[in-house]
């Protein structure tokens, strides 16, 4: 009798490349981004809610901590963006990004009651290249990067310009360094 053997990547066997959907390319990264989110803050132990509508801001995250002086939970806004035109690993100490004035707007108003930041994702061109699972691990690619744009000026007629720190990588643990800088009164 034989056994049946796992199929590599869960690929059909004969195929070398596996044959995607339609979905518009835009729609499958805004789908990868949530993803993202999800399991930073799955790790983070925060909770996610999204908004309807949506409104501009994509989700609200929250942490509860006895820690907290301000509540015993707090919540940020959270704008997700998501880009290849950017390639990984930006050189320097931060990378440019466009954003719709009116999004500017909406992202740099202060002061502010729930407190929001910007999370930018690099992603190769090619959709195949955006994860990589093993027995041991889920890869995605390539980085979510996060920055605060309170009180950032409008400069450009429909769009600006602003620079994302590469100091700020997006995962679990600077999220809950944002929120326990948050429970604690500050800023993000």
């Amino acid at each position: 009798m034989a056994l049946a053997q796992p199929e590599s990547g869960g690929l059909l066997p004969q195929r070398t490349v596996p044959l995607r959907g339609a979905l518009a390319t835009t729609a499958c990264m805004e789908t990868l981004q949530v993803g993202y989110l999800h399991a930073v803050a799955a790790a983070a132990g925060c909770s996610l809610s999204q908004p309807f509508p949506d409104n501009g801001i994509d989700w609200h995250v929250s942490h509860s901590s006895a820690g907290h002086t301000v509540d015993d939970e707090v919540t940020i806004k959270v704008q997700l963006k998501c880009t290849y035109q950017i390639p990984p690993h930006p050189p320097g100490p931060a990378f440019s990004f466009t954003l719709d004035n009116d999004h500017l707007v909406k992202l740099a108003r202060t002061p502010v009651s729930v407190h929001k930041i910007l999370v930018v994702m690099l992603v190769p061109r090619t959709q195949g290249e955006w994860l990589r699972a093993s027995h041991d691990r889920l890869d995605l690619r390539h980085c979510c990067y996060w920055t605060n744009l309170a009180g950032h000026p409008v400069t450009g007629r429909s769009r600006t310009t602003v620079r994302i720190p590469t100091s700020r990588i997006f995962d679990d643990r600077a999220l809950c360094e944002i929120m326990t800088r948050v429970g604690a009164g500050g800023r993000p």
